[in-house]
This record gives C-alpha cells, structure tokens and sequence, in this order.
C-alpha cells in the first residue's frame, strides 16, 4: 500500500475527510473512513487502517471530560459485551470473503443512517438498562467485528439513555475505544494485523486530527444538523451501492 501513491493519496483524504466529519459532529470517523476505504479496498485492509487513528481520537474524546469512572460503573457490562461480541464477530471479517463483508459493512451503513435520519428519538427506562446493556453491547460487537463500523446499535441506545451532552460524548468516547481495542485484538487473534497496516494506520493520525481542527472550524459557520443530514445521506447512498454491488 505505502508503494501506490494514488492509494496513498486516497487513504490520507479519506482520514482528513473523516476528521472532518468528527469535528463537527462529534463521531463519524470510523464510519466515514470504514464507507470510503471499504469501497476502494478490502474491509479487513480497512479495519486494519482504521485502529491507530480511531484509538487516539476517541481516547481524546473520552478524557475530554469530568465523568470516565462514572460512565465505566454504568456501562461496563456493555463494554464487556462489546469485547466478546467483537472478537466472536472478527471471524467474519478476516474469513476472506470480500463480497460478504462488503455487502455486511454496506447494510450496517444503511442501517445506521437510515435509523438515525428517521427515527425519533426515545428513551430507556432505568430499570431496563441493566438487561439492554449486555445486549446491545454484544450486538455492537458483533457488527464492529464482522464489519469494523462502531456505532450499530451502541450509539442510539446511549443517546437514548438520556446522558447529559458531556456525559454522552463521553459516553460515546469509551464505546468507540473499546470497540477500536477490542477490533485490533480480535484482528490480531486471528493473525490478520499487518504490521504495514499498522505502519500506515499510525500515518493516517495526521490527517485525521488535521481534519478534526478543519471540522471544528467548520462548526461554528455551518449548521451542525443540516451538515449531519447531508453527511448520514450521503452514508446512506454509498452503503446501499456496497450493498447491490454483488448484484450489479
């Protein structure tokens, strides 16, 4: 990969236009880079870019505030279950079939998007969460490792847990640096981590918080929904053409 310059070329805007998307929104990164990157490569080569820039931006992101030992009292049954949900669910993306972790990565985009464009939000009763969390924490797994994107279901159920805004990025900082720790050991239990991915993945840091300073700026002169609606349509339309590819 380091020797095809075009390929270079579209690894490090793919990460500052992730950066971007993260800055103003809060989240998107892996997303972002997993849609793009998964349509020009494999979704195992993507995954595998995807860890060293997703780990600092999200670590970052879940230090930023006051609250880490709270959230990881309430939420850790869920991280746990994101662990063994995502080291179950690599086998699927290291199994070597192209065809079906793209078309998984394209429905888990399409799902994500459409969801979060129409769907209203709700709330959870306190005394389900001790049931859900588990729950929804293996399903996140399961759809981190089979398709390396984050945030099916995890990030709906904490928005839905109503956290207060910090509390949420927070919230939303410890599942993403979970998933990106639990996706590299599940990449490296099962012998696909590269260390040429890994080489490059430390590269991609650069235009990854490079985007997130471009994407900070951005939000105070754009409307933060109206640039989030148009990001989650056009997830939308790339993750239903990684989907229908095999057909076409």
């Amino acid at each position: 990969m380091m020797d095809n310059p075009i390929l270079l070329v579209a690894v490090t805007a793919t990460f500052f236009a992730a950066g971007i998307v993260k800055g103003v929104t809060g989240m998107g990164l892996p997303t972002v880079a997993m849609g793009v990157l998964g349509a020009l490569i494999s979704p195992l080569a993507a995954a595998s870019l995807l860890i060293v820039p997703s780990f600092v931006t999200n670590v970052w992101q879940l230090f930023a505030g006051p609250n880490v030992s709270v959230l990881l009292r309430r939420l850790w049954p869920m991280m746990l279950a994101v662990v063994a949900g995502t080291i179950a669910g690599s086998s699927l993306l290291t199994s070597g079939d192209t065809m079906l972790t793209t078309s998984a990565l394209g429905g888990a985009l399409v799902l994500y998007a459409g969801c979060t464009l129409v769907a209203r939000q709700i709330r959870v009763p306190a005394l389900l969460e001790p049931v859900l969390s588990p729950i929804i924490g293996a399903a996140t797994g399961l759809v981190t490792g089979g398709t390396g994107v984050f945030v099916i279901p995890a990030v709906p159920y904490l928005q839905a847990l109503g956290l207060e805004k910090d509390d949420l990025v927070q919230a939303l900082g410890l599942s993403f640096t979970v998933s990106t720790i639990a996706l590299a050991a599940g990449l490296g239990w099962r012998g696909a981590f590269q260390l040429e991915n890994l080489t490059m993945s430390a590269l991609a840091i650069v235009p990854a918080l490079a985007g997130m300073w471009a994407g900070q700026i951005i939000r105070s002169r754009v409307s933060p929904s109206a640039f989030r609606r148009w990001f989650l349509i056009c997830l939308l339309l790339l993750g239903a053409e990684m989907l229908a590819r095999p057909f076409l």
